[in-house]
């Protein structure tokens, strides 16, 4: 009879997976809280001890790492001297294993309050002195000696590969070659993550692994002569899928749609964001997500072609409708779901990619990127500037609907490229300047990108004035109030000024740069 060692710390579908087995006409073989578990549900058990014949020792620190298990686990079935070998050591073999880890990653996460999961062996976790007893050494070693053995024997150490294991055996007694090659990479992988956690949190973070999975195929990289992939990184599951796709994703779609994406999710009311080339063309705010998008789209149609969409609202008919009554060409459309109706409508737009956020309010903690052969990383912009924490340094004091569209427009500066400036009038973007070398060339191009719209609206500066310019400039076109982070040694100069123009002024003492 084929035998199967189960050991998990996850205990989510275990029950189900060995009843499953013993049907199939496995031994099950476990231990600890596992053994527990499956003997309360009244399956039939044989411990690690009945087969090793050695109890666990070391306050169960060492339980399978035994020649009568690993040998078991590890002899090659196509060869006669292992064959032979395990006959005269009375080894029997283990046909699968299935594991799951100590918990470590969330003992690291949560130091205070770790025993909130039980090891394996069904105690609880304690608190910060035993995160150490969380690394796990049997479990990554069953693992990675099934993987190798993946030839003869099926590893899991995903409760989501349950079924598909079970369907297998069902049907044709034993897993197909293929599906225990992907197992054993799928462990390869898991077991490497682990361990980078671990190597990071014991040097303090001196070290740090970065485990990147299920790797995509893109249509190009940033241009077309350049390939591009897109990969999960290791320990966080997608939080996006795909719900129309005619043309494929290219390295630019999934930029520029992350940018659109952690723009809207600055505000709680509906807001809909258009974006070009990783900077916003229209941001705006209103009572439904059809009228947020259509006043983010009016305000630079000309720049709105090839445009990535997002919103954080459910994505309606109306809004649909919208886009194919203008015949907007849009790229990419990102939004938490999608209404039925609206994605029948989709379907006159089968070019369109469609993107639903399965975490409705999701924004990476920590962003990666690339350089001088290594590294930058760092923990996302997630501050939220309040009027609390506005410094007036102007005699003149912004009006409350100004402090409104004041603090609309830092939002959406944080997520423009520097050097950045914003003008905003009644909660929607009417000028955009991004990515100058000059500030005062920004301001010219957002003051241009406006027009008479200027007039009465407010700006955002991503950084601060090192000279007055900037400040003359807007008040050439009307600008009323400004938001700014303050900081520069010509401060004074810069207040001054608009107290002599008559604007208002309000500093952050928060830098919001973005390159």
């Amino acid at each position: 009879m084929p035998r199967a060692l189960l050991s998990v710390s996850d205990k989510t579908g275990i029950v189900e997976f060995a009843t499953g087995l013993t049907e199939a006409g496995y031994v099950i073989i476990s231990t600890g809280g596992t053994k527990k578990a499956l003997e309360d549900a009244g399956i039939k058990v044989m411990s690690v001890e009945d087969v090793t014949g050695f109890p666990e020792c070391f306050g169960g620190r060492v339980k399978t790492m035994h020649p009568m298990i690993m040998g078991g686990v590890l002899f090659q079935r196509d060869k006669k001297e292992d064959i032979a070998q395990a006959k005269k050591l009375g080894i029997e073999p283990i046909d699968l294993v299935c594991v799951n880890l100590y918990p470590f990653e969330e003992g690291v996460r949560h130091r205070a309050s770790v025993a909130a999961r039980p090891r394996r062996d069904g105690s609880d976790v304690g608190t910060d002195e035993d995160v150490i007893e969380l690394i796990d050494i049997g479990g990554p070693t069953l693992l990675r000696s099934a993987a190798k053995n993946h030839a003869h024997v099926t590893v899991i150490t995903d409760p989501a590969d349950y079924a598909r294991v079970l369907k297998e055996i069902s049907q044709s007694g034993n897993t197909s070659p293929q599906t225990r090659a992907e197992l054993a990479a799928k462990v390869f992988a898991r077991t490497a993550q682990y361990d980078a956690i671990i190597a990071g949190a014991l040097s303090e973070e001196k070290n740090s692994g970065l485990m990147l999975m299920n790797g995509m195929h893109l249509r190009y990289g940033e241009n077309p002569h350049q390939w591009g992939k897109y990969y999960d990184v290791g320990g966080h599951p997608r939080p996006w899928s795909v719900l129309q796709e005619e043309k494929q994703m290219s390295y630019l779609n999934i930029l520029d749609a992350d940018g659109a994406w952690n723009l809207v999710q600055e505000f709680s009311e509906p807001t809909a964001a258009c974006i070009k080339h990783a900077n916003p063309s229209g941001v705006a705010s209103d009572k439904t997500i059809a009228e947020a998008f259509q006043r983010s789209y009016d305000t630079d149609k000309l720049s709105a072609f090839g445009v990535i969409i997002a919103l954080n609202r459910p994505c309606t008919a109306d809004v649909i409708r919208k886009i194919i009554d203008q015949k907007i060409f849009v790229e990419v459309l990102i939004a938490p779901k999608y209404e039925v109706d609206a994605l029948e409508l989709l379907k006159q737009k089968p070019k369109l990619r469609v993107i639903a956020m399965s975490h409705a309010t999701l924004k990476s903690p920590v962003s990666f990127r690339s350089a001088l052969g290594g590294m930058l990383v760092q923990n996302t912009d997630d501050v939220i500037i309040t009027e609390k924490d506005m410094t007036f340094v102007t005699d003149k004091r912004p009006t409350k609907k100004q402090i409104e569209d004041l603090l609309f427009a830092w939002r959406v500066v944080k997520h423009t490229k520097s050097n950045a400036i914003v003008f905003a009038k009644n909660r929607v973007t009417v000028g955009i300047g991004a990515g100058q070398t000059s500030r005062v060339d920004s301001v010219w191009i957002a003051a241009k990108r406006a027009g008479g719209r200027a007039q009465g609206a407010v700006m955002a500066s991503d950084a601060f004035f090192p000279f007055p310019d900037a400040v003359e400039e807007a008040a050439k076109h009307g600008v009323s109030a400004i938001i700014q982070p303050g900081g520069s040694v010509k401060d004074a100069e810069v207040f001054t000024k608009a107290n002599a123009l008559g604007i208002a002024m309000v500093t952050t003492g928060v830098r919001a740069f973005r390159h």
